[in-house]
C-alpha cells in the first residue's frame, strides 16, 4: 500500500508508472539523469554502439565528467578521455563538463543544479548514492547499464527493502557528517545494508548540513545499501534556491512506511571516529586510539569530503601553522567553483602557507590513480570513502579514514590526534 512506503519506494513506483510496488519485485522505472565518467563511459559507449538505437534518449540527461584520471596521467587515460569526448560531441551531450569547467562529478552536478529531489540518477561509479542527500533517489550501475540506459531512458531494478536511521541529538564540536557515517558502518557492517535503502530522519537532521548529508549518502555504498536518502527540509530547500532553477517534486516521509529495521544515532554522544585499515567498519573513537599512529601522507578532498565546509574545517586547523616535516599533505578542492570560494575565502593561501599542495579537481590519490600514490608500507590519512588493500597505491600500504579536521590536525602532529590537541 503506498502509505506504507518508504521515500524510495515511493520515487521507484512513480517512475515504474504503477500504483503499487513491493519489496523484491523486479521493476522497470524511467530515469532523470544518467552519469559517467572518465573511466566508466568508455565501456559504456561500446554497450551503447551495439544497440539498434541511432541516438541518445536525451541528451539533456546524461552527464559526463572525466574526473578519474583528468588531467590525464598517461597515454592510455588520454584515449579514454578522447573517446568520452568525441562521444559527447557526436550526441551533442548538454552536460559534458570538459577539464576548466569539470569537478568531481557527485560534487559537480549538485552544484550546477543537474539533481532534483524525487528523481532517479544512474551512473557508472558505485558513489553516485551521493544525491540521496537532495531528497532524489541515486544509485551506483555498470557500464553496460549505463550503455543502454543512454540509448533507452531506463533501467530495472529490484525493490530494495529500508532500514531507517533516526538521527538524535545535538553534535558537539569538530563532530561532522563524516562522523555519522563511520560510526553507522561501524554499527551494521560493510555488507549491514546490502540492497537496501538507508533511510534517514530524526529531530538531529537540523544539525546537519547540506554537506554533511551529501558525506552521509555519499558513503551508504560502504556498507552495501543500493541508496541512501534524507527528507526535504529548510536545508535541502535552501540549498536548491542556490543552485537549481528548475522546479520539482518532493518525496515526503509516509509516517507508516515499513522498515526492516531502526538504527538510532545520538549525535550528542557521538565522538570523532576513525576507520582503521583495511575496512571502513574497522572504526575506532579518536579517544580511544591510545597509540601514536604516525602518517607518511594527509588527503584531504574527495567527492567525499572536497566541499567548501570541508576545506573550511582543514583551514581553521592549519591557519598559522606548519605542517609537520615528516609527512605531506595534499589538498584537492572538489569543483572549480569549490577551488574559487577557498581561494578568495583566503583557504588555499593558508594551506600553501602551511606546507600542503593543493591540486585541481580530481578523483586522482582516492582511487591509487595518481596525485598521490602511496608506497610499500606507506601510511595515509584521509578523507576519502574506502580504504581496501591497495586502494590507494601498494598493496602493503595502508589508509585510515577520517573527517577533515582529524586529518588537518595529523597534519600538524605527524600523528592521529583529535583537533583540540593543535588549537
Amino acid at each position: 500500500m503506498k502509505e506504507r512506503m518508504t521515500m524510495t519506494q515511493q520515487i521507484l513506483v512513480k517512475h515504474a508508472a504503477r500504483e503499487e510496488i513491493e519489496v523484491g519485485q523486479i521493476i522497470e522505472v524511467d530515469v532523470d539523469m544518467v552519469l559517467g565518467n572518465d573511466i566508466t563511459t568508455p565501456v559504456a559507449i561500446e554497450s551503447f554502439l551495439k544497440t539498434s538505437v541511432i541516438d541518445v534518449f536525451d541528451k539533456s540527461k546524461i552527464s559526463i565528467v572525466p574526473d578519474h584520471f583528468s588531467p590525464n596521467k598517461d597515454i592510455k587515460s588520454a584515449e579514454q578521455c578522447k573517446k568520452v569526448r568525441e562521444f559527447a560531441k557526436r550526441f551533442d551531450i548538454d552536460n559534458y563538463f570538459e577539464l576548466g569547467q569539470m569537478g568531481i562529478e557527485h560534487a559537480l552536478l549538485p552544484e550546477k543544479g543537474l539533481i532534483k529531489p524525487s528523481e532517479i540518477i544512474i551512473g557508472a561509479d558505485s558513489h553516485t548514492c551521493t544525491f540521496g542527500a537532495l531528497n532524489a533517489f541515486s544509485t551506483g550501475i555498470g557500464s553496460t547499464d549505463m550503455g543502454v540506459a543512454m540509448a533507452t531512458g531506463r533501467i530495472w531494478f529490484k525493490v530494495p527493502s529500508a532500514i531507517k536511521v533516526n538521527i538524535i541529538g545535538k553534535p558537539q564540536k569538530w563532530v561532522s557528517g563524516k562522523d555519522v557515517i563511520l560510526n553507522l558502518i561501524g554499527k551494521i557492517g560493510v555488507s549491514g545494508a546490502n540492497y537496501k535503502s538507508l533511510e534517514f530522519y530524526g529531530d538531529g537532521l537540523k544539525y546537519l548540513s547540506i554537506d554533511d548529508r551529501f558525506t552521509i549518502t555519499n558513503m551508504v555504498i560502504e556498507a552495501g545499501a543500493k541508496n541512501g536518502i534524507f527528507p526535504f527540509d529548510e536545508i535541502t530547500k535552501a540549498y536548491l534556491d542556490e543552485h537549481c532553477d528548475k522546479k520539482y517534486e518532493i518525496t515526503y516521509p509516509n509516517e507508516n512506511a515499513e522498515f526492516e529495521s531502526e538504527i538510532t544515532i545520538d549525535l550528542s554522544k557521538l565522538k570523532l571516529t576513525v576507520a582503521f585499515p583495511h575496512l571502513p567498519e574497522n572504526t575506532h573513537e579518536i579517544d580511544e586510539i591510545n597509540e601514536k599512529i604516525k602518517v607518511d601522507q594527509v588527503m584531504i578532498g574527495s567527492c567525499t569530503n572536497g566541499r567548501i565546509s570541508d576545506l573550511q574545517a582543514a583551514y581553521k586547523i592549519l591557519k598559522g601553522k606548519k605542517i609537520n616535516p615528516s609527512l605531506r599533505v595534499i589538498i584537492i578542492p572538489a569543483t572549480q567553483k569549490i577551488y574559487l570560494d577557498a581561494l578568495k575565502n583566503g583557504y588555499i593561501e593558508e594551506f600553501i602557507k602551511a606546507g600542503a599542495i593543493v591540486s585541481t579537481p580530481t578523483c586522482g590519490p582516492c582511487l591509487g590513480g595518481h596525485m598521490g600514490v602511496l608506497a610499500k608500507d606507506e601510511v595515509c590519512i584521509s578523507t576519502t570513502n574506502r580504504n581496501f588493500v591497495g586502494r590507494m597505491g601498494h598493496v602493503e600500504s595502508k589508509v585510515y579514514l577520517a573527517s577533515p579536521s582529524v586529518a588537518a590536525a595529523t597534519a600538524i602532529k605527524g600523528y592521529i590526534v583529535h583537533p583540540n590537541e593543535v588549537l
